[in-house]
Order: C-alpha cells, then structure tokens, then sequence
C-alpha cells in the first residue's frame, strides 16, 4: 500500500489515530462513520502494511525530571563504513539521545537530547559523545522553549 492508495476513511483513521490513539474501536469508529467492525478490518489493514508502524504514550519530559533539551550537531572524525556503523551502534544504546538524523551539509548528524540538567549534559557530552564515538566536531543549542512539538504526519486532506 502507498499514500496514494489511501482513500478518504484511511486518512481520516490516521488522522484520528495520531490525535487519539488511545480511544476504543468502538468510538474510532464513530468519528469516521463506519461500523465496529469495518474500523477494525481497516486499522488492522493499515496496521500489516505498515502504515501503522505503532503504538506509544506521550509523555511529559519536565515531570519525568528531563528539564533539559538540547540539538547537538555532530561531525565525524571519520566517514568510513565502519567509523559510521560505530557510530550509529553507539547512538542507538544511549538513553539521552531521543532521536538521530543524517543530515546533509556541513554536518553529519543531529541528536535530539533530553536530560536532567546542564550537569547531565555535561558528562554526556564529555564521557560519552566526544570519548567514545569518533566524533570530531559538535555545535550544541538548547532548548528554550517548545513553539511546536511533533504531534503526528501531515496527510493529504481527507
């Protein structure tokens, strides 16, 4: 299945399912107009060909005492298969990293961080990032403030 394969019920299920994941099938079903039944066939559709990928709760970093965050612009020392492979193997066994994208330009990846405080971010950027994981360059920006956070994908208009 491809986007352009979705018709209007698919998108207004994933739309649906990106505000509210947590609602029963029976309510699901309701706001997009089908039966319990064919709202389930078709999430359980969308589900098995990926469209779907998961399931997760949004949680509150500042309560869960994760005051901090920071975008961390990395440049390796190395470019080499295995220089990048180590990399990546690291980046994916440290906690305080949320996310971590490629980028193309000056610099070769951006971590998304979330720690306790300036202290954490400290030892993790000491201890972990520059000591173990081949990194040659790092240009650091902390968050103020969240204008907007990632709450799910554009879609097409349903």
């Amino acid at each position: 299945m491809t986007a352009s394969t979705l018709d209007r019920t698919d998108l207004q299920l994933l739309a649906e399912l990106q505000r509210a994941g947590r609602q029963t099938n029976a309510e699901l079903a309701e706001r997009v107009h089908l039966s319990a039944s064919a709202c389930l066939r078709r999430v359980q559709r969308l589900e098995r060909e990926g469209m779907i990928a998961g399931y997760r709760a949004e949680l509150d970093g500042e309560r869960l005492g994760l005051g901090l965050q920071a975008f961390v612009r990395v440049q390796l020392a190395r470019h080499d298969a295995a220089s990048v492979a180590t990399f990546a193997e690291q980046v994916n066994q440290w906690p305080e990293v949320v996310a971590c994208h490629a980028l193309t330009g000056d610099m070769d990846y951006l971590l998304h961080i979330a720690v306790a405080d300036l202290e954490h971010f400290s030892r993790f950027l000491l201890d972990r990032l520059l000591a173990q994981a081949g990194v040659a360059d790092v240009n650091s920006s902390f968050v103020l403030r969240t204008v907007k956070a990632f709450r799910g994908l554009p879609l097409p208009s349903a």
